[in-house]
């Protein structure tokens, strides 16, 4: 990296710095190898390996004209690269939501349409995806305490981003990793919830209506086949809003049905397309 270059940034460890990538950082960490999750759209997601300890790696090759284009013809300014996920750690972590620890941030350039860059988080271990641990819920129901705490957080965690003007984008079950030790939840009451997939993540100085709708509705629509219970989905509207529900469903009435009506189309999309 060029040090006179002052639109290049790289953060890393020191033992890094003066190890592995001692020489040639971008490079290196450009042509790192490993279990590919994803790689598409300029972003190649993959685990790696290295002085025993497992990481996760994003990085991203620039968008290309063509994908600029496309996004702007859709009045969408695209996400073009790790900067946007690199600052919501850093907001989530500040707000005491857990998300993937930050491990190393670096980037390459400015142009959105050209430019590198990178970021490389823990490895989540003994963790489990909600949408994986709740999937028989229906037929083998969880601990009442287990349930309701899981219901609080997630409701709490949503609040708390709505608030500080942050919507997610992506809001599904699936993106809320559930701490386990030795396979079971460690404290039923007081479960560990980490927040990931955060390169969409926006912050404004007050959220707008229609962002708290669609991270509402993905949540609602995600939830529909896991068994809950109207009172389970009250619990998380109190919670949510930090308020009496009485209260909070006479004054967001609106809210919460547009959010049933966005939640419902979400699902009959689904059934009709299938999982993408």
């Amino acid at each position: 990296m060029n040090p006179n270059k002052t639109s290049d940034i790289l953060e890393i460890p020191d033992t890094w710095r003066q190890g592995w990538l001692k020489d040639e950082p971008l490079s290196k960490i450009f042509a790192l190898d490993g279990k590919i999750y994803r790689h598409k759209d300029g972003r190649r997601t993959l685990q790696f390996t290295q002085d025993g300890e497992s990481y996760f790696a994003k990085l991203h090759h620039g968008l290309g004209w063509r994908r600029f284009l496309k996004n702007l013809f859709r009045f969408k300014w695209p996400v073009s690269g790790a900067e946007n996920e690199w600052q919501a750690i850093k907001l989530l972590e500040e707000l005491n939501i857990p998300t993937t620890p930050l491990i190393a941030y670096g980037r390459r350039g400015t142009n959105p349409v050209s430019k590198q860059s990178f970021i490389i988080t823990e490895d989540l271990i003994n963790c489990i995806s909600l949408e994986d641990y709740c999937r028989d819920w229906p037929t083998n129901p969880p601990a009442p305490d287990l349930k309701r705490a899981l219901i609080n957080e997630i409701a709490r965690i949503t609040g708390v981003m709505h608030r500080t003007g942050l919507n997610h984008c992506d809001l599904y079950i699936c993106h809320f990793l559930l701490q386990l030790k030795n396979g079971i939840v460690p404290d039923p009451r007081n479960p560990t919830l980490h927040l990931i997939d955060l390169h969409r993540v926006r912050q404004r100085r007050q959220l707008p209506r229609r962002w708290q709708i669609k991270d509402l509705a993905a949540l609602h629509f995600s939830s529909f086949d896991i068994g809950l219970t109207f009172r389970d989905r009250l619990r998380f509207v109190r919670t949510y809003s930090q308020r009496p529900l009485k209260e909070s469903w006479s004054q967001n009435r609106s809210l919460w049905q547009a959010v049933e009506k966005r939640g419902q189309a979400l699902y009959r999309e689904f059934q009709r397309r299938g999982p993408r």
